[in-house]
């Protein structure tokens, strides 16, 4: 079993903490618990690196090793790190659970080192017929963020 977590903050009081476990070469589970957000849908992605000197914005790119086009988990044809939406409570929180086989915390592809990011709007999973929905699924600025990295 491998264990890694990221600890997001942002620049609005939005923050929380994403865990990861992979048992072998199996899925990825993500869980994870956000506060200080606003009501509703928010993109929630892997970007390709773990860079936050200039916070969320130089986090690069979504994580995106097999050069796809943006698209929901459940495609065939999407970034490793479309990871979709959480959908916020009314009190500004949410809890969820991910399970995804593209983000291996182990390997060649691994997101260890990668940072996680939730932005302001909701991710169209490529389908919104926006310019940016298939390399960004539209979903707005960077309100969090934090870096992958292992746990013991």
């Amino acid at each position: 079993m491998v264990k890694a977590v990221a600890v997001l903050n942002g620049s609005e009081g939005v923050k929380g903490t994403v865990n990861f476990t992979q048992e072998g070469d199996g899925p990825t589970t993500v869980t994870g618990s956000l506060c200080g957000l606003k009501p509703g849908l928010h993109g929630f992605h892997v970007h390709a690196l773990g860079d936050t000197t200039n916070g969320c914005m130089s986090t690069g790119p979504h994580f995106n090793p097999a050069a796809k086009e943006h698209g929901s988990p459940e495609d065939e044809n999407r970034h490793a790190g479309d990871l979709g939406n959480v959908n916020v409570g009314d009190d500004g929180t949410v809890s969820f659970t991910i399970v995804d086989k593209q983000i291996p915390l182990t390997g060649p592809n691994s997101v260890v080192g990668r940072a996680v990011v939730v932005h302001s709007d909701p991710d169209d999973l490529g389908k919104g017929g926006h310019e940016l929905s298939k390399s960004t699924g539209n979903a707005g600025g960077r309100l969090a963020c934090g870096v992958i990295g292992l746990q013991a």
